[in-house]
């Protein structure tokens, strides 16, 4: 009896082994191109709010990035709800599985810009001009990681986000001030870019699925 349940539990977790295996081997399609698109014109928003708003965000830094951490925070529940609404869609059965790949793919880049705005503002608080600069690069480094399992121009968008932030610590170190605009325009640019890429291969992949429908018949 020990043994049947013995073996019943391997083969369980060979299963779910075996699940986690193709969830990260499959390509990830819950990501929606408008939901991006959308996250990018809010940065622009929170950008535009703050340079109309705050007369000199370098000396109201909690308010700077407290409203940022508000933005990113949104935008991550706008994204994680359109990504498991279209993962139960589009990868049925496998749809938890590919949603936990993908957030294992970005958690390293998201979990690194927290701890580091956490140390900057507790040991070093003068240097909080060189956050959004490091913030970007970190999201640049996240869609590298996560390019496995999204489509192959993705790293297009990473690049952009890695040499975006590497320019702005470059012009903020000149004045060390805190701008929206260097925060912003890179966001809203970025994420139109990984929309643009999102919904182009959103196209591809219906067409390819149409093909092998047809192809079916």
């Amino acid at each position: 009896m020990r043994e049947t349940h013995g073996d019943l539990d391997r083969a369980l977790a060979d299963i779910v082994a075996i699940r986690m295996q193709i969830a990260r081997d499959t390509a990830f399609r819950g990501l929606g191109s408008a939901t991006l698109a959308a996250t990018g014109a809010l940065a622009l928003v929170v950008a535009g709010a703050q340079a109309l708003l705050l007369d000199d965000p370098t000396a109201r830094p909690i308010v700077f990035f407290g409203l940022w951490v508000a933005a990113a925070v949104t935008a991550c529940l706008l994204i994680g709800f359109e990504a498991v609404r279209r993962s139960r869609r589009v990868h049925s059965g496998l749809a938890d599985a590919m949603v936990f790949s993908a957030i294992e793919g970005f958690l390293p880049a998201g979990g690194a810009g927290l701890c580091l705005g956490l140390v900057f503002a507790r040991f070093a608080p003068d240097q909080l001009w060189m956050l959004p600069g490091l913030w970007q690069v970190l999201v640049g480094l996240g869609l590298f990681a996560s390019a496995r399992i999204l489509p192959r121009t993705v790293p297009l968008a990473g690049a952009w986000y890695l040499l975006a932030g590497l320019t702005v610590l470059a012009l903020a170190s000149e004045t060390r001030h805190l701008s929206p605009w260097l925060m912003g325009v890179p966001f809203a640019v970025g994420q139109g870019l990984v929309a643009i890429i999102i919904h182009r291969h959103s196209g591809h992949a219906d067409e390819s699925a149409d093909g092998d429908a047809d192809a079916d018949l």
